[in-house]
């Protein structure tokens, strides 16, 4: 096989490129003829597993796209946040209660750090905030506005645990 090639050459403020070939063939197999197959082997096996790892973790079947599915919860969840819960808690914060934010730290030290926590909350209350679901107990406990559906607090909820993991990026106080 032969192998053209670029070699450049400077002097002072002169360059030049100039084409040489070479014979790699006969040299390459030599190369690879010099390695014992052990040797080989015991390469491929060191090489192997990080090279499959990488190739799974970057697969697409492993991964799937958002579905738009997905992307029409999240979107019926920001409205939802929008209509209920902005009012008080605008970017994920709180203005009646500093301690009580809807940042990922915050859910954790009060305990309200998964999905099914978000939900028990928003359903039925906690502290000074109201619950907003349509059986929600003690009726001191529950809002006076608008109840919630099931469904809707559910949303609601998977909205705000995936906003809080994302450190709430932005959510807009426009639009429906």
């Amino acid at each position: 096989m032969q192998l053209l090639y670029l070699r450049p050459s400077c002097n002072t403020n002169i360059c030049s490129f100039s084409t040489q070939s070479k014979n790699v063939s006969s040299r390459r197999q030599n190369q690879v003829a010099q390695i014992p197959k052990e040797q080989q082997l015991n390469f491929l096996k060191t090489v192997a597993p990080p090279l499959m790892a990488a190739i799974l973790a970057f697969s697409p079947l492993l991964h799937p796209p958002v579905s738009l599915g997905q992307t029409i919860d999240i979107q019926k969840g920001a409205n939802l946040f929008r209509q209920a819960c902005i009012g008080c808690h605008d970017s994920g914060g709180n203005i009646i209660q500093p301690g009580a934010t809807l940042f990922l730290k915050d859910l954790q030290r009060n305990g309200n750090d998964t999905e099914e926590e978000i939900y028990r909350v928003t359903y039925f209350g906690k502290g000074r905030m109201p619950g907003f679901g349509q059986n929600c107990t003690p009726r001191g406990q529950c809002t006076f506005g608008p109840r919630l559906q099931e469904e809707d607090i559910k949303l609601l909820a998977a909205f705000v645990k995936l906003q809080a993991d994302q450190g709430w990026p932005n959510v807009e106080n426009s639009g429906d």
